[in-house]
């Protein structure tokens, strides 16, 4: 095994023990509503579109994203994680009809469309 392979095990190591050791950051949301939808958009830093899943049900929308890294180092300070997020919204009567997603420069809007409820996940469209 190379070193560099030795590091990359130690990284991978390390955001798994992260992920398992944390509760996800609650993620804060400003939500707006559009003829068509109802629009959620929320901070995701330093996270990729296949890290992050949006679940729609009946009645509310969840967003989720796993850490993305988590390199053992050995922080000064140390209040956030680069993932690890998570938040669920409650939905107006009439949204849920189905839901689109994309991810932007550390920024997740989501669609939720109206019409009858439906379950999907799906993962936002990187741009």
């Amino acid at each position: 095994m190379t070193s560099e392979q030795a590091r990359h095990g130690d990284v991978v190591a390390s955001t798994e023990a992260v992920e398992a050791s944390m509760t996800p950051q609650r993620v804060p949301v400003n939500v707006h509503e559009t003829k068509e939808a109802l629009v959620i958009v929320a901070p995701l830093p330093a996270v990729t579109a296949k890290d992050v899943t949006v679940e729609l049900r009946p009645g509310s929308v969840r967003l989720w994203a796993h850490v993305r890294s988590a390199g053992p180092r050995d922080y000064l300070v140390h209040e956030w994680h680069y993932g690890g997020y998570e938040r669920e919204v409650d939905l107006p009567a009439g949204f849920g009809g189905g839901v689109e997603a994309t991810l932007t420069n550390g920024q997740l809007v989501i669609r939720v469309l109206r019409g009858e409820p439906q379950n999907l996940t799906i993962q936002p469209n990187q741009s």
